[in-house]
């Protein structure tokens, strides 16, 4: 596995790439920038030029990641050039959230196959339902771990957008099937938010949309826990007050929800993925602290699983809401992966409206939110 990066600042354009390609032969280029970045007409055909023989694709985000440090407006490129593994790119334009299931059936339909081991998945932000998606995916391909996320729009919430080769477009969800035995794949998962307020039943949902809490309208319960300042700034605020939806006869969280969007007329909150009728949630809050210290978690798990001095790619997928609450000293929690991972490690990702991965020490793929997601890959050239 040979890995080559470029990147360039807000201020450096297109032209400002080196003269020549640092990996002309790749495989695959992963492509993280904001949604005005993919907006640049001579996008497409400038990394066609410098990567004729690669598959790449790529998202919006709310936030670029690099082992520097964390970006916004940026244009993060990486190239990857598999030596024995097998790749299979594949994608498909979103006819609406209520399609998730379906989308990701057909999707890992065409990528299954008895040598796979690992899947990469970089979806539509804003109009896909990342718990169904997964759950799509699960139901053909079963314990294969699949890396990934939402893509992100910063802090705005109106538009993302996705890249596959020549196309850029909102709704798309691009799928990587990686094969053979010579992949290694670790995934890590971390958080840092702590649990406040009494335990909550969701008494009436649909999906990703919450109507009831303990019987009363989701939205102004809501309202209500996070204060009237935060309430006039929904549901951008909503990034620092998530849902922990709590394991069932325990206090542990089992998956943490992010607020996308409110409804007034309906009092309803809607979720980047499910929130099940009858399940019990509690509200989250989280310092800078807990935040790092959950980010070391999901690198430590991947380190257990990698050798010291094994050239590997970490793509980092974390939570906007990360990004708000850690606000400037948000490259504190990419800092500490890099240190934990060591130099050997070259890292990328993003900040995103969802975050796919494993659940801990398990290889059941969830939509996570308000997490740090870690989808490593390496090869082992002897295997």
């Amino acid at each position: 596995m040979i890995v080559r990066q470029e990147s360039l600042t807000a201020k450096m354009s297109l032209k400002d790439l080196s003269s020549t390609s640092p990996l002309p032969t790749a495989s695959l280029v992963l492509v993280f920038g904001s949604v005005k970045r993919f907006g640049e007409s001579k996008l497409q055909a400038t990394l066609k030029a410098r990567y004729p023989t690669a598959q790449i694709i790529g998202c919006s985000t709310s936030g670029e990641i690099t082992a520097a440090g964390v970006f916004d407006d940026s244009l993060q490129i990486t190239a990857i050039l598999w030596e024995k593994t097998v790749q299979r790119v594949t994608h498909t334009k979103m006819n609406g959230m209520q399609n998730s299931y379906e989308t990701a059936i057909g999707l890992a339909n065409q990528l299954k196959a008895d040598s796979l081991k690992a899947v990469l998945v970089y979806s539509d932000g804003l109009n896909v339902n990342g718990s169904e998606l997964l759950e799509g995916f699960k139901s053909v391909l079963g314990e294969i771990p699949v890396m990934g996320g939402m893509a992100g729009d910063g802090f705005g919430f109106t538009r993302t957008v996705q890249l596959f080769n020549e196309t850029v477009s909102d709704g798309l969800v691009i799928a990587v099937g990686l094969y053979g035995n010579h992949l290694i794949a670790a995934t890590g998962v971390g958080r840092g938010w702590k649990p406040y307020g009494p335990p909550r039943k969701v008494t009436k949902s649909d999906k990703n949309v919450v109507l009831e809490l303990d019987g009363k309208p989701a939205l102004p319960l809501y309202k209500m826990y996070i204060g009237e300042h935060a309430s006039k700034s929904l549901p951008g605020s909503g990034l620092n007050f998530p849902f922990a939806i709590i394991e069932e006869g325990r206090r542990d969280i089992e998956k943490i929800r992010t607020v996308l969007a409110i409804d007034s007329a309906s009092n309803s909150l809607t979720f980047a993925g499910n929130v099940e009728e009858g399940g019990t949630v509690r509200f989250c809050q989280a310092t800078h602290d807990r935040l790092v210290e959950g980010a070391g978690d999901a690198a430590h798990l991947v380190a257990d699983h990698t050798s010291t001095g094994q050239t590997g790619l970490a793509v980092c997928v974390s939570c906007v809401g990360r990004k708000g609450v850690m606000a400037a000293q948000v490259a504190d929690e990419v800092k500490l992966v890099q240190q934990i991972l060591g130099p050997q490690t070259m890292l990328t990702g993003f900040y995103s409206y969802g975050e796919f991965a494993p659940r801990p020490d398990t290889n059941d793929s969830v939509l996570h939110n308000q997490t740090m997601t870690i989808g490593y890959l390496s090869e082992n050239l002897l295997a």
